[in-house]
């Protein structure tokens, strides 16, 4: 059967209604553009209402008085001043327009993605962070996280940038297996290819986990602002330490916060064991060290003993007694060193006996800095020569009395080399390039609490003081300034931080190839001697 048209009453009836209904939303919407600013302000002066009414009922019924013959005053002195009534009501529909203007809704809560990840994560923590026994688990398949995450901030990608997380007092969290377990898992959970650090709360059961930002690489060596006694080890996190130090990044002036290692007769650390892989940055740290300590005026011994020469250009500097890379020359070098540390206990007891002042030569810091002794104790072996490590142990054990500075960087291939004396007086540790956790833990005592990152640049690593917090470290860049594959302006920074070189003097000059030929009496101090004639023992006189 045909359908029947509908009559036309009906089809023009109903493109009438639209006709309407267009007309008088275009209407309503012409009207609020109008009146927009009327409706702000009428807004505006409701909730300045509602704020003055609020006001009102808080005010005591004994200061209402006063209150009212103040707010009176106010008002005649506003109509008596000129143009008052004026100002005041446009003062007035200022503050009302203010108060009364569209404002974005913030954000209340995660977003469907970021809820999303939060579950996530709290599946992944049920099987560590909950017993079948437990009656009212904290963490239970299918649970909400609302109560475990008491914290979350996310980045524009919708990663999780900081988090903090409740568990049950039940957790094993003394154990450090309990807690590398988590780390691990949050680690991979949240995102590799960024450095976490974590922070746990043991008395109120919550951990904090914070995504860190990564350590500037661009600070090259330079005259740090320090005291006497005070050496820059590198730079860390702005929160880990509670001082900063003036430096330039380039051109650009910064305020970073270092990582102080202090030596002297009332550190607790007077000693220092670096160890990292081949390239690193050991060496690095080894010429900073150097070039800090030369600047505050004290005496310098290198022996090197990869044989590469990355400290020849300190041979022949001022302050520098002799820079060694061969197993003869380090064993005359390092006898000296022990003889030097016992002259120097000598004249401060005999000193101290006499009511005076340590002498100057006493006071005066040696800095005995070993890069790869472990090369140069397995060719003296080979030789027939002794270790020349034997001969630290007096300077380890008597250095911090004597103003004697040990500094050991070590691979770690090579670690099982070092004597018991460098293990056990050496209490500043520093870490650099990649290396387990468990490797880290094993040389400085501690894990860190933070994650290894992805890409680790040299001189990047970690630092622990004695008994302190672990921290992230980046060396400033020192490179060997005769090297041309270095960086032109990092290599400039070296070479204007070098003294100036010594006079040349016949028969106490400073090569890199011949040992020390004699050693001082206890009574006089001086500097190794290298390249003198064969002859009998003759002093040498200190440069």
């Amino acid at each position: 059967m045909a359908r029947r048209p509908l009559p036309r009453i009906l089809i023009s009836g109903t493109a009438s209604l639209a006709r309407g209904r267009d007309f008088a939303r275009t209407a309503a919407d012409s009207a609020t553009d109008v009146l927009h600013p009327l409706l702000t302000i009428g807004r505006g002066l409701r909730v300045l209402a509602s704020a003055g009414r609020r006001k009102w009922a808080g005010t005591p019924k004994d200061k209402r008085g006063p209150a009212l013959f103040l707010g009176a005053a106010c008002v005649l002195v506003v109509a008596l001043v000129p143009y008052g009534p004026l100002l005041a009501l446009i003062t007035l529909m200022a503050a009302a327009a203010w108060q009364g203007r569209d404002r974005v809704p913030a954000k209340t809560g995660p977003s469907e993605a970021e809820i999303e990840r939060l579950g996530s994560l709290y599946e992944a923590l049920v099987p560590y962070f909950s017993l079948p026994e437990d009656p009212s688990p904290l963490f239970a398949h299918g649970g909400s996280w609302d109560r475990a995450f008491s914290g979350h901030v996310f980045d524009e990608a919708g990663r999780v940038i900081r988090l903090s997380i409740r568990y049950p007092a039940y957790f094993t969290d003394g154990e450090a297996a309990s807690r590398a377990r988590i780390e691990a898992l949050l680690h991979a959970k949240c995102g590799r290819g960024r450095e976490y650090r974590f922070d746990w709360d043991e008395e109120g059961n919550q951990l904090d986990l914070s995504v860190l930002a990564a350590l500037p690489t661009g600070l090259a060596a330079q005259p740090f602002v320090t005291s006497p006694g005070e050496t820059v080890l590198g730079f860390t996190d702005a929160g880990s330490v509670q001082r900063t130090l003036p430096v330039l990044e380039g051109d650009v002036p910064r305020d970073m916060p270092p990582v102080i290692w202090r030596t002297g007769p009332r550190s607790t650390e007077p000693h220092l064991l670096a160890v990292g892989q081949p390239g690193s940055g050991t060496s690095t740290l080894l010429r900073s060290i150097a070039l800090q300590a030369l600047r505050h005026g004290g005496d310098v011994l290198i022996v090197e003993g990869g044989g590469t020469g990355e400290f020849a250009c300190l041979s022949g500097r001022t302050g520098v007694l002799a820079v060694e890379c061969s197993p003869t020359g380090a064993l005359a070098t390092l006898e000296w060193a022990a003889h030097e540390t016992e002259r120097r206990l000598i004249a401060g007891h005999r000193a101290r006996e006499a009511g005076r002042p340590a002498p100057e030569d006493v006071r005066r810091p040696l800095w005995i800095l070993l890069d790869q002794p472990s090369v140069l104790a397995h060719l003296a072996v080979a030789e027939g020569h002794p270790d020349p490590l034997g001969q630290l142990q007096v300077p380890l054990r008597h250095g911090r009395t004597a103003h004697v500075t040990v500094v050991v960087a070590e691979q770690f291939d090579h670690l099982e080399l070092l004597n018991d004396a460098v293990w056990q007086h050496t209490r500043a540790r520093v870490v650099l390039g990649p290396a387990a956790i468990q490797q880290i833990a094993d040389v400085l005592g501690l894990a860190p609490h933070t994650t290894p990152p992805a890409q680790v640049p040299p001189g990047r690593g970690y630092a622990r003081l004695g008994s302190g917090p672990v921290h992230r470290l980046q060396v400033p860049a020192t490179p060997d300034p005769y090297d041309d594959a270095t960086h032109a302006t990092h290599r400039q920074a070296v070479l204007e931080l070098l003294p100036a070189r010594k006079p040349a003097v016949a028969g106490n000059h400073l090569t890199l190839s011949k040992p020390l030929q004699g050693h001082q009496p206890p009574a006089q101090a001086q500097a190794p001697a290298i390249d003198a004639p064969e002859s009998p023992e003759v002093p040498a006189e200190r440069p």
